[in-house]
């Protein structure tokens, strides 16, 4: 690990000395390139730096303690010492997670696709209730949500919504969210007051940048334009500037009516599209290494349960982890920052005991 950590070190070094050229503004691509690199290395440089220090304070009150006779500066140096060792174990824990694979797609913005499942409207009750849980969520972080397509009921449920995030390494936060989220709850329109069950689906897909190939033949694709329905702006509702794509090889079919213009809804749904089969590669390289995916929290299978929310006890229960919180009022809020948390802790220690490490 350390001959890794030397490296990257080294790295960096070069890294600021070719930012430190006025020249370097010249090649902006190449200038782009570099403080990506820096941004990158930024974390775990600053952690080997600081367990350096912590390494060499530690000798130097060793050194100190062998010669001094002074009990009160003796206890101080044994207080420092004890500190020094304590950091130290921290930031080896802090180094491994930081030096374990990162996946390519976390800085991505996402698309988010919701569907309701079994439970017919109150399954398209709880699509409408998670999606808004998402918009909060990504307003406490400052991420910009962008509608792409929405199929609404006449009671204020979504059969299915896409939407867009965009934000500072949304994937790497949003992609614990795929799979089956379940609801138990006593339906409005239930007079017996019985508890129902219903089922929704949530698919997070990075959004493909330019630079990946995805390669999609005209002849593959049938093109619709169409009059936009529902609620919308001036122009959405009075000229056919709607989009849907078919693309015949997968049966993938997506919509697009969020724009005034058909050119601009066009280019959304090519870029959902492309998304979807980006997707499809990503989950059959998943499913051809499935070691892999036993060692990821809740980035593999979409048919997999991976929470419910129980109104009646106020309760979520995130099965992947085994973390309940009852603080259900909050979550469905926005509030799922703890659950996100506890999933990233619980991808990084099983990847690190994998790798053979531990970090308890």
């Amino acid at each position: 690990m350390f001959d890794k950590l030397e490296d990257l070190l080294r790295k960096y070094e070069e890294v600021m000395n070719e930012l430190s050229e006025p020249s370097v503004a010249d090649n902006q691509e190449r200038f782009r390139m570099l403080m990506k690199e820096q941004s990158d290395l930024t974390p775990i440089v600053n952690a080997y730096k600081e367990y350096r220090k912590c390494n060499q304070d530690i000798e130097d009150s060793l050194t100190m303690l062998e010669s001094e006779t002074d009990t009160d500066m003796r206890d101080m140096l044994k207080d420092e010492l004890a500190q020094a060792k304590k950091r130290v174990e921290e930031l080896e824990r802090e180094m491994k997670i930081l030096l374990l694979p990162k996946d390519p797609n976390d800085d991505k913005n996402v698309i988010v696709e919701i569907r309701a499942g079994a439970g017919g409207d109150e399954a398209a009750l709880f699509a409408a209730e998670i999606y808004r849980m998402y918009v909060h969520y990504a307003e406490s972080r400052r991420w910009k949500t962008e509608l792409v397509e929405a199929e609404e009921i006449g009671i204020g449920g979504m059969k299915s919504v896409t939407f867009i995030v965009t934000g500072q390494s949304a994937y790497s936060v949003l992609k614990y969210e795929s799979g089956v989220h379940r609801v138990q709850r006593v339906p409005e329109t239930e007079s017996g007051g019985r508890i129902h069950t219903s089922t929704i689906s949530v698919a997070v897909m990075p959004e493909v940048d330019e630079d990946i190939d995805i390669v999609i033949d005209e002849k593959d694709i049938r093109i619709d334009v169409m009059r936009a329905s529902g609620n919308g702006g001036q122009c959405v509702n009075t000229t056919d500037s709607a989009v849907r794509l078919t693309h015949y090889p997968t049966g993938i079919v997506v919509y697009s009516q969020t724009e005034k213009s058909q050119i601009q809804n066009k280019a959304k749904a090519f870029a959902l599209l492309k998304s979807k089969l980006y997707d499809i590669e990503q989950q059959q390289r998943h499913d051809a290494e499935a070691e892999l995916r036993r060692s990821q929290i809740g980035t593999g299978d979409r048919s997999e349960k991976i929470r419910t929310y129980n109104f009646p006890q106020g309760r979520v229960t995130d099965h992947r982890i085994n973390l309940t919180l009852y603080k259900l009022d909050k979550v469905m809020n926005g509030d799922i920052q703890e659950i996100i948390d506890a999933c990233i802790a619980a991808d990084q220690a099983a990847k690190l005991l994998k790798m053979g490490e531990s970090i308890a």
